[in-house]
């Protein structure tokens, strides 16, 4: 096992170090289907997965002429706040973030959530402490979420190291996009619920070459191993 050439990783959260895709999913399907609005499984995915509330709004708009009623945020973010009490781990992903830490590669999350909900998240996971406070929402952008690079370079300016020395594990086709926009390698992480949807190609449309399966396939392209415990 050899020692990762990045000077430190920047991890996408939902999706890749926690499993909330069946959660979100069902919670969008319920939400279009209160508004009259009928989507697959595989549209939900696609309109939600790595969006903001607002970029899902805005691809309402565009495609179905929709347009959201004033009380829909607020109502949205009250439905998905309370959801996240208790949000299943990507199998691994605690073992990645010890091993890192353990190896002394810095990390940091770089997630489109609102940063309540990121934190929620993150406590309800129980990575909150592993963590600490390295998790970044666009708030501390001036809210430009992904596509856009800002938040991964601040992330990484914050991890005090050059976002083009850094690796990026996304999921999803608007973070890759961050990504490769702010000169990062990327890398795409499908575990979880990817297992049954498989947002390989989507990926592949935004530049992505370099595909992982599990933690643990992420940790041996890190070289980092899982510490031992006691």
């Amino acid at each position: 096992m050899t020692a990762t050439p990045f000077a430190a990783v920047l991890f996408d959260l939902d999706g890749v170090l926690i499993d909330t895709e069946t959660i979100i999913g069902a919670l969008w399907a319920e939400i279009f289907a209160g508004h009259d609005l009928q989507f697959s499984a595989a549209e939900i995915t696609r309109l939600t997965s790595g969006q903001r509330f607002e970029g899902v709004l805005r691809q309402l708009d565009e495609e179905r002429g929709w347009k959201a009623p004033e009380d829909f945020l607020p109502m949205i973010n009250e439905r998905f706040n309370g959801a996240f009490a208790h949000v299943p781990l990507i199998a691994g992903a605690d073992e990645t973030l010890r091993a890192l830490r353990a190896a002394g590669i810095p990390f940091a999350i770089a997630s489109n959530s609102e940063r309540n909900r990121l934190h929620l998240k993150l406590a309800g996971a129980g990575l909150a402490e592993l963590v600490g406070e390295h998790a970044y929402d666009p708030s501390v952008v001036g809210g430009v979420g992904k596509p856009a690079p800002a938040l991964y370079e601040y992330a990484a300016a914050q991890l005090g190291v050059p976002v083009q020395d850094c690796v990026v594990i996304e999921d999803s086709a608007p973070g890759a996009r961050a990504g490769v926009a702010a000169g990062a390698t990327v890398w795409g992480l499908l575990a979880g619920g990817h297992l049954v949807h498989d947002g390989r190609a989507a990926l592949e449309g935004v530049g992505v070459t370099h595909f992982l399966s599990s933690h643990a396939q992420l940790r041996e392209a890190l070289g980092v191993g899982v510490p031992a415990k006691g």
